[in-house]
């Protein structure tokens, strides 16, 4: 009977191979084994073509592989070419399941996960069939090799002793195998929540294709395999997927849903006056003020437009941003709801960060067979075409930073350890947090003294902001009324649910919290900006391009007299062109108008104002934040040091320290300036003291 029901099923598979995927097998035939051995199969074609047979597919999985596989080999083919090893693969299940969620019943089904690859182990060969030689008589013994310890043969079919054997590799059947570590998507994780994973085994021609970082969909059905060894076997069991299929999920945005409810919500928001008003009202709504930051962090959300040249080079549109400022003015609280929003973002803190958990790693472990090196994606790679937050920079150790440069220019991120030579991805979007280097901003010192990052970290970022706190009457007031709001509203909210209080109503509450409330929800806000990013590539109109131009020429022509500071660096022009790229995207708009670039400037030029400026001219110097000297320092150093070098010749000793402090005086700098500096030169190297109160050049 269940001979006959086994043919009955074959017949029934080559019935659906002839009625949906006649066309996909003859290809698959024509490039059979060398470039295709699988056939790949629609889980929805099975169902509308027999829903029972669909649905055993996935309740016993492995039985109906094997007769699909025998159909796929019985299957009429105009070519006389035998698809004896071919594969099918089923994929596009009606729902996937998530990592976290796997349970005692799912063992044995074909299931969907959805996650990020945080490890490849490099392809192996695995013995599917041995054969065994015995050395004694030469017989050769076949022993399928299933998942599981090696099987050895007991004694031989020839002389019936046992052994010695030898494995006849020529004899024997090899196939690639692989094994993944896919971690669950940190969108989908509610906050706090330990990532977990699933380990996949996966062979034969769908090995090899999937880097660590890599976003995918893997298909396949679970088995258990039991924890503990030799005596001490434990009674519970580890679950992991025997991989039917991988597919790489390059769509930014792939999990989110949008439906036409959706769209046209997003359409209308669209076109509305007020729209960067709301939009700006919907950032971190419980902090006042910083319309200017919040206004950047949208653009930043919204990101420019990545080119990619016809010579293969890319020019990035991600912004970065870097917010610096005294403590309690609410960055850690912008930085979150950015993560929040974002449609697919990293969260971390800069003390708590290592290079290779911001960037990736070579480690060595188990995972695999036996010890072995394989890569673990960190946060910039894990945060591929989103956003990442790192909050306090400026906590981290240098050389930790230092691996962000490229991170942050190349968006990618190469690894050379351990004889592995690797590049990952990481388009994403840095926004970071940091405190200046005394803990608060001291508004007599220049800006670019008081950041405590390295120049050729800070260059990178497209703006940066600097938010203090200086006190002000007006302002003060309206923000202490706006945090007891926030607070109250709060307090209604958790009163009404917490203790169900009779006398607060359901309207009070919205009453309330409609001050502190979003113009636009959280939820909706997120779907409009994966809309934008995967339908807006607008362009530059020549308007656009000639306000961006005039502004940056403009302030570059400031830089043509021999002594003046270079106000700005070709960097700021790209940034320009990303802001206003970002700032188009919001309307969902394809053309770049004069009025995004002009934002654009604006955005510019208080961050300019904030940061590159010498505070002693007044002038902009692109070297404040470049190189974090301001060319009236580097001025002033190069005078003292040459004044010292003057008075050292007329005396034995050395320059004496106060006839160097009146000559520096006579020159027009002032006393404290010019003993900063030569404490500056002291540290450096440059001079030193050959007896107390003297000086000399090195």
């Amino acid at each position: 009977m269940a001979r006959a029901e086994n043919t009955e099923l074959v017949d029934n598979f080559e019935q659906f191979y002839r009625r949906y995927y006649s066309d996909e097998i003859g290809d698959l035939a024509s490039k059979y084994p060398g470039e295709k051995r699988s056939l790949y199969v629609d889980w929805s074609d099975l169902y509308r073509y027999d829903a029972d047979l669909a649905d055993d597919y996935l309740s016993q999985p492995e039985q109906l592989q094997e007769y699909a596989e025998e159909a796929l080999r019985l299957y009429d083919l105009p070519v006389d070419v035998s698809l004896g090893q071919a594969h099918v693969r089923v994929q596009n299940l009606p729902e996937t399941t998530d990592i976290r969620a796997i349970r005692a019943r799912h063992v044995n089904k074909l299931v969907s996960a959805q996650g990020i690859v945080r490890k490849a182990t490099d392809v192996r060969p695995k013995i599917r069939e041995a054969a065994f030689e015995c050395q004694r008589c030469g017989t050769l013994t076949y022993i399928p090799q299933s998942s599981g310890d090696f099987q050895e043969p007991h004694e031989c079919q020839g002389c019936e002793r046992q052994g010695p054997f030898r494995i006849n590799f020529d004899q024997s059947e090899f196939i690639d195998s692989q094994k993944l570590r896919v971690q669950e998507s940190p969108e989908g994780l509610r906050g706090g929540e330990t990532p977990q994973s699933l380990d996949v085994h996966i062979e034969d021609d769908i090995t090899g294709d999937v880097t660590p970082g890599d976003h995918v969909m893997v298909t396949g059905v679970l088995h258990l395999e039991q924890q503990g060894s030799g005596q001490e076997k434990s009674a519970v069991f580890d679950v992991y997927m025997e991989g039917v299929s991988v597919t790489i999920e390059d769509e930014e945005f792939e999990e989110m849903d949008i439906t036409d409810e959706d769209k046209k919500q997003i359409v209308e928001l669209s076109n509305e006056g007020d729209l960067y008003e709301k939009m700006v009202d919907s950032m971190a709504p419980a902090i006042y003020g910083y319309r200017e930051e919040k206004l950047a962090m949208i653009l930043q959300l919204f990101s420019g437009v990545t080119k990619h040249l016809p010579d293969k080079s890319r020019i990035r549109g991600d912004l970065h941003m870097l917010l610096i400022g005294d403590p309690g003015t609410g960055k850690s609280q912008m930085i979150s709801y950015v993560q929040n929003i974002a449609p697919r973002s990293v969260y971390t803190s800069g003390k708590g960060s290592s290079s290779a958990g911001l960037t990736a790693a070579a480690v060595r472990d188990d995972f695999g067979d036996g010890q072995q090196w394989t890569l673990e994606a960190g946060a910039l790679v894990l945060a591929d075409r989103g956003i990442a937050a790192v909050d306090e920079l400026d906590k981290m150790a240098p050389e930790d930073r230092s691996a962000m440069h490229e991170g942050l220019e190349q968006q990618k991120i190469s690894i050379s350890k351990a004889g592995i030579n690797a590049t990952l991805k990481a388009r994403c979007s840095l926004l970071g947090a940091a405190n200046p280097k005394y803990g608060r901003f001291d508004q007599y010192e220049p800006i670019g003294e008081q950041i405590d990052l390295e120049p050729a970290l800070i260059s990178r970022f497209d703006l940066i902001f600097t938010v203090t706190d200086q006190p002000d009457e007006e302002h003060d007031a309206k923000l202490a009324e706006h945090i007891l709001q926030t607070n109250y509203a709060g307090e209604l909210n958790t009163q009404r649910t917490e203790m169900s209080a009779p006398n607060i109503s359901q309207e009070e509450v919205e009453s309330q919290t409609e001050e502190v409330a979003p113009a636009i929800d959280a939820d909706l806000l997120r779907k409009y900006i994966a809309y934008a990013k995967r339908n807006c590539f607008p362009m530059m109109t020549d308007e656009a391009m000639a306000t961006i131009r005039d502004f940056y020429v403009d302030l570059r022509s400031k830089g043509l007299d021999e002594d003046a500071p270079v106000p700005v660096t070709a960097r700021q022009l790209e940034a320009l062109v990303r802001l206003a790229e970002a700032s188009a995207r919001v309307r969902l708009s394809d053309s770049v108008e004069v009025t995004d670039a002009e934002r654009a400037v604006d955005i510019t030029r208080s961050c300019l104002q904030d940061i590159g400026i010498d505070p002693e001219t007044g002038q902009f110097d692109a070297d404040v934040v470049e190189t974090g000297t301001s060319k009236t320092q580097r001025d002033r150093i190069k005078n003292i040091k040459q004044l010292i070098a003057d008075i050292e010749e007329e005396y034995d000793e050395g320059a004496p320290m106060d006839v160097v402090l009146e000559r520096a005086e006579e020159i027009g700098m002032d006393h404290a300036k010019a003993e900063h500096e030569i404490d500056k030169l002291k540290q450096k190297g440059e001079v030193y003291e050959p007896s107390t109160d003297h000086l000399r050049t090195t």
